[in-house]
């Protein structure tokens, strides 16, 4: 039997796909872009896809806001986590879907090993966002490697799913919606590999 309530999760999804159809869909794009680096649940690619399909031609235009934004939230997360971390730390773990207290000691681990080269990869990862910017923060890495891998990571991510869509158009769509999460994976661990690599050069 099917419940007559919505997952509040699914309903926030609904939500940003209506957005596509204002006028104002540009500005939200970049709120949300945003928002998501620094505490919103759901990733912009959500309103970026339908974007582009509706207007192909503005389709790299949409990754730029997409691109921009996020980067700017994500030195707000950073934020949360050198000012506010101390007081706003259970506020995330109990409010903040995808924020887990088991997930945010993980990432800690794993900058102590790979640093700013996780950030880079972050832009790629399942995991929420929000989660490697406030830690970066948390843990003191230094502002302008993250600064500039947040950039890389975050403009890579937005431009290839724009450049998808607008060449592929609606079947391109149905395979991002489907594959999303392993397709940013394959290319998280491909990043990584080559961090790998390149590591082992340097020895």
């Amino acid at each position: 039997m099917e419940s007559g309530k919505k997952n509040p999760l699914r309903k926030t999804y609904e939500w940003m796909l209506s957005l596509a159809e204002r006028k104002t869909a540009s500005l939200w794009l970049g709120l949300i872009s945003f928002a998501e680096a620094s505490f919103f649940p759901i990733p912009p690619d959500v309103l970026l896809i339908p974007l582009c399909l509706g207007a192909i031609r503005k389709a790299l235009k949409f990754a730029l806001i997409c691109s921009v934004a996020s980067v700017l939230g994500g030195l707000a997360g950073y934020a949360i986590g050198v000012f506010g971390w101390e007081a706003l730390e259970q506020v995330f773990y109990d409010y903040v879907p995808g924020f887990t207290e088991k997930k945010f000691i993980l990432i800690s681990e794993w900058f102590d090993e790979w640093g700013v080269a996780l950030v880079l990869i972050a832009g790629f990862s399942p995991i929420p966002y929000k989660i490697f910017t406030i830690a970066s923060g948390v843990l003191g890495m230094a502002l302008l490697p993250f600064f500039l891998a947040s950039a890389i990571s975050r403009s890579a991510r937005f431009f290839l799913v724009a450049i998808l869509i607008s060449k592929f158009g609606e079947p391109m769509k149905e395979k991002i919606d489907r594959h999303f999460n392993k397709l940013a994976l394959a290319f998280g661990l491909l990043l990584l590999s080559g961090f790998i690599a390149m590591k082992f050069l340097a020895h």
